[in-house]
């Protein structure tokens, strides 16, 4: 098992882990209502996925 041969310091630590944080989700138009939904999903609003219908809706 792997053991630290010296203490790490907080800076060297926290400057380490500056990178991890997570990125803003990135939203897309739908082509056919124009809502906005997450990328390579189904659109909640209209059901479409890549010009076909996969889950129908009450509209």
């Amino acid at each position: 098992m792997a053991v630290p041969r010296h203490k790490m310091s907080k800076q060297k630590q926290r400057s380490r882990r500056a990178h991890d944080a997570l990125a803003p989700v990135g939203f897309y138009t739908c082509p056919r209502c124009n809502q906005e939904k997450l990328p390579h999903r189904v659109c909640d609003n209209c059901g479409y996925y890549r010009d076909v219908e996969k889950i129908k809706t009450g509209g």
